[in-house]
Order: C-alpha cells, then sequence, then structure tokens
C-alpha cells in the first residue's frame, strides 16, 4: 500500500471508534492522504465497527457496497424508553419487566424475522422540509417520519442478563437498529432502548480484517512522511 495507490483506488475496511461520527472517519483519512473519498454506510456515533472507506475510483463501488446486507451484535435494555432509541436521550419512561420470562423473549425475537415496517427515529440524519431530522428534535419540533419497509434475514437473543438482552442481527440496508430496539420492547408490552451496537459485517467484509484507526492513522502518517522524504 502506497499514498499513490490509495489516491488511485483504495478500499478500506475500518473499525469505527466509538463516538466518532462516520464523517470523521472519512475527514481523518482525506486529511492524511489528499484522496478522493466516501464511505459504503453511516454508522451512529454511539454505534462502532465495521466501515467502508473507498478512494479514487473505488468511490465508484460505493453505491453497490450500500447495497450489500448488514450484521450487527449489540444490547437491548428492556424496560424503559427513551426517546432517540438510544442512549442519547435520556429515558422517558420505565416499565416493570419482572414478569416477562425467557420464552417470550426468544419467541418475539423470532417474530421479526422477515419483512417488517419500522419508523426511523427522529433523532437521525433523514431530511424533513430540507433539513435534518435530528436537527428538528433537538429543537423539540414535533416529526412524523413514514414507515419504511424492511427484511430481517436473522435475530437471535444470545444472552440475558437482567434487563440487557445481548443479540445478533443481519437486516436488509437501511434498516435502523434503534428502531428495532424500540419496537421490541412495544411488541413485548413494555420499553425498550438500544444500550450498545457493533456492525460486525458488511456483505462478506468482515470486522475482524478492518483496521483499527489508530494504528491506520499510524500507518498511512508513516506512508505520508515517506512520500514527503523522497
Amino acid at each position: 500500500m502506497t499514498l499513490d495507490e490509495i489516491r488511485s483506488g483504495y478500499l478500506f475496511l475500518v473499525d469505527k471508534p466509538l463516538e466518532w461520527t462516520s464523517f470523521d472517519v472519512v475527514r481523518k483519512i482525506r486529511g492524511i492522504t489528499r484522496a478522493k473519498i466516501g464511505h459504503g454506510g453511516t454508522l451512529d456515533p454511539l454505534a462502532d465497527g465495521l466501515m467502508l472507506v473507498a478512494t479514487g475510483a473505488f468511490t465508484k463501488k460505493l453505491t453497490g457496497l450500500q447495497e450489500l446486507s448488514k450484521e450487527y451484535t449489540g444490547i437491548i435494555y428492556l424496560g424503559a424508553t427513551r426517546p432517540s432509541f438510544d442512549k442519547e436521550t435520556a429515558i422517558d419512561q420505565t416499565w416493570d419487566i419482572s414478569e416477562i420470562g425467557i420464552e417470550k423473549i426468544m419467541d418475539a425475537a423470532k417474530s421479526f424475522v422477515g419483512i417488517i415496517e419500522q419508523v426511523p427515529p427522529v433523532y437521525s440524519a433523514i431530511k424533513v422540509d430540507g433539513k435534518r431530522s435530528y436537527d428538528l428534535a433537538r429543537a423539540g419540533k414535533a416529526i412524523e417520519l413514514k414507515k419504511r419497509q424492511q427484511e430481517i434475514f436473522a435475530f437471535e437473543i444470545t444472552k440475558i442478563e437482567g434487563p440487557l438482552l445481548s443479540f445478533r442481527v443481519h437486516c436488509s440496508k437501511g434498516t435502523y437498529i434503534r428502531s428495532l430496539a424500540n419496537d421490541f420492547g412495544k411488541f413485548l408490552g413494555v420499553g425498550a432502548y438500544l444500550d450498545q451496537l457493533t456492525r460486525t459485517s458488511i456483505g462478506n467484509y468482515k470486522l475482524e480484517n478492518a483496521w483499527e484507526m489508530e494504528l491506520l492513522i499510524e500507518k498511512l502518517n508513516m506512508l505520508r512522511n515517506a512520500e514527503s522524504i523522497s
């Protein structure tokens, strides 16, 4: 890998750190390489995991990459809700979940496999009348987003520890896992929100093969320094 190769066309598998935006990742790589750059699917700041970052001629492949299915692991908190469907906002309501047994939770997960309809979180980047939905939500504006049809190929609860439900999900592009968590709670007659999320694969691209951001930055800076010396 050289900077010329990166500028010509390269595909990076990147492990996005928690609290970084997807744009933070793109901006950092662009700043070091000075390459044309884009990515194959946004991850929320409160999620970590796999991002596909393309440079140069490879940016033409981004449309196809964005169509690929995604896999995630994470944790759903059962028995409370937050307006953002994740930990960005404060808990606004709680429920007693003592009567909800393991079998009921497992059966609920099975009911979400297949074609589903979900409403995106109002705290999302969807545009409403030219403005980002999350900006309107943070300003206290009332927002009504339309339902979207998605496909869940697999959804399983892998561990239950009190209100914390560990899960794995394989879904079509554009699926909001925050909305899935919220809808899961509704299905059980209580509330739920997304406590933690990691994207583990995009199509056949796997998180285990991705660069940790710190190591990638170190590598790219080495290439830039070598180029400046030569």
